[in-house]
Formats: structure tokens, C-alpha cells, sequence
């Protein structure tokens, strides 16, 4: 199946949510949508639909993210069909280091399909997952192994024990507020080798899909590059004696 006939099978099951939401006067929700298909799905935007669509996944920032649809007439209270697992490594001491490839290695091997997968957060001897409330138990039940760690998946039910976010502050100096330029700094990457993923579609700023490497950010944009990770750029503090431009971006990690 060609990507242009899969991006139409998921925009007509988009449709199919929002209609039900619409007609039947309840909330409805997607899986766990990435960056594609949330920029897809904001890009037909709430009028056109007929209902109001709102996106979390799980934390402020989340990458991976369910879409709600709900209709204006709705009559009850309603939350996101999510649960946060925390995934202990048994005998940390011992363990060699998990990266999140490793922990979703492990989950796909289990037969679980992505779209039921909200983001992985690895903090040190855990990490922390987001998944569908339907396959929580699974996970709770199946999950016993990491590459060659013995792990203990645990729900997470108080809000305080929920993960936070955390960032690396990255400082540089750029000739102006191109998306390339700030990319570059963010990454510490060259800008000519990071045009390509611009170009390629791989570069979102708030939510939305940018393919012009000259964009200009804005003070407090999130830019999400796929495959790389996430940063908020947090603006200009002054300028050099160059005359260029000092910038600062808050990095996730």
C-alpha cells in the first residue's frame, strides 16, 4: 500500500470518529497519532469537522498524542482513554543502560501495534510509558524483560508520581532566527545537514509541519525534528560583537 493511499484510509477513519462524535452527541478518540497524522488531523482544523478536537498525551509537550473529538452538546464529564506505566530495571546495578529504542523493541516483540504506544520517558534505572488504558494490563502482565534486564512494570495512579519533563539549556550564536540556524544549535549540527530533514518534512513547529529551512521562529515555539528529539526556543538574550544574534533553547531530554 502506497503512503498516499494509507494517509487517505486514516483521514476517512478521522472522519468516521468525528462524524460519530457529531451524531451521537459522545466523545471519541484516536490511537496514539504522531507527528504526521497530528499535523494532518489539525490541518482540517475544528470548523470543518463539526466538533472541537483536543490532543494530550499523557504530559505537557508529549510528542505522541491522542486526538479527542467532542461535540459541543456533550453532557458528561470525559478523560483521555490513557494510563502512565513505570518500568523499574530489576537489579539496576547490574543492568546495562536501556535507551527507548530498547524499551520499545521489547514492547513490539510483545505483538503490540504503535498506535496504542504514547511516548517513552528513560530517566536513569526506568522509564516511564504511556499507552492506551485497554493495553495496560497486558503490558502489566507481559513485560518482564528488556534486551537482557530483568524489568517490574508499575502503574502509576498518584499525579505527583507522574514523570516531568526534563531539559538541557543550550546556548548559541546565529546570523538570524531561521528554523536551519536555530536546528543547528539545538542539535549541534550543521545547518546544511539538517535542510535535508527540513525539506523531507521531518521538522514541526507547534504541532505544524514546516518545510522551509528560512522559517522564522518565535520566542517560546516548540520544534519537534522526527527521529531527534524536541526543544522550545526560548528567544534572543542580546547580540554578539559580530552582530549576531545570541539564542537560547530549552533541549528535552
Amino acid at each position: 500500500m502506497s503512503n498516499r493511499d494509507k494517509d487517505e484510509l486514516f483521514m476517512k477513519r478521522i472522519q468516521e470518529l468525528a462524524n460519530m462524535a457529531y451524531s451521537r452527541d459522545i466523545a471519541t478518540f484516536t490511537g496514539f497519532l504522531n507527528l504526521n497524522e497530528l499535523h494532518m488531523v489539525n490541518s482540517l482544523g475544528s470548523k470543518a469537522l463539526g466538533i472541537t478536537l483536543k490532543a494530550f498525551g499523557g504530559y505537557e509537550f508529549a510528542e505522541r498524542q491522542i486526538v479527542a473529538f467532542i461535540p459541543d452538546a456533550l453532557s458528561y464529564e470525559w478523560e483521555y482513554p490513557l494510563r502512565c506505566i513505570r518500568i523499574l530495571n530489576k537489579g539496576a546495578k547490574f543492568s546495562q543502560p536501556l535507551t527507548h529504542r530498547d524499551y520499545l523493541g521489547a514492547l513490539i516483540h510483545l505483538g503490540i501495534d504503535r498506535s496504542t504506544l504514547g511516548d517513552i520517558l528513560v530517566r536513569e534505572d526506568k522509564a516511564y510509558l504511556f499507552c492506551l488504558d485497554h493495553m495496560s494490563e497486558f503490558i502489566l502482565d507481559n513485560l518482564c524483560r528488556v534486551r537482557h534486564t530483568n524489568v517490574l512494570p508499575e502503574l502509576v495512579s498518584q499525579p505527583e508520581d507522574l514523570p516531568r519533563l526534563e531539559f538541557q539549556t543550550i546556548t548559541g550564536s546565529v546570523s538570524s532566527l531561521r528554523l536551519d540556524s536555530i536546528l543547528a544549535v539545538a542539535f549541534s549540527s550543521s545547518r546544511s545537514s539538517l535542510v535535508q530533514n527540513i525539506e523531507n518534512g521531518n521538522v514541526y513547529v507547534n504541532g505544524k509541519q514546516v518545510v522551509s529551512n528560512g522559517y522564522q521562529l518565535k520566542e517560546n515555539d516548540i520544534i519537534s525534528l522526527r527521529g531527534k528529539g524536541k526543544f522550545q526556543f526560548l528567544g534572543t538574550t542580546g547580540q554578539s560583537r559580530k552582530g549576531r544574534c545570541l539564542v537560547t533553547v530549552n533541549r528535552y531530554i
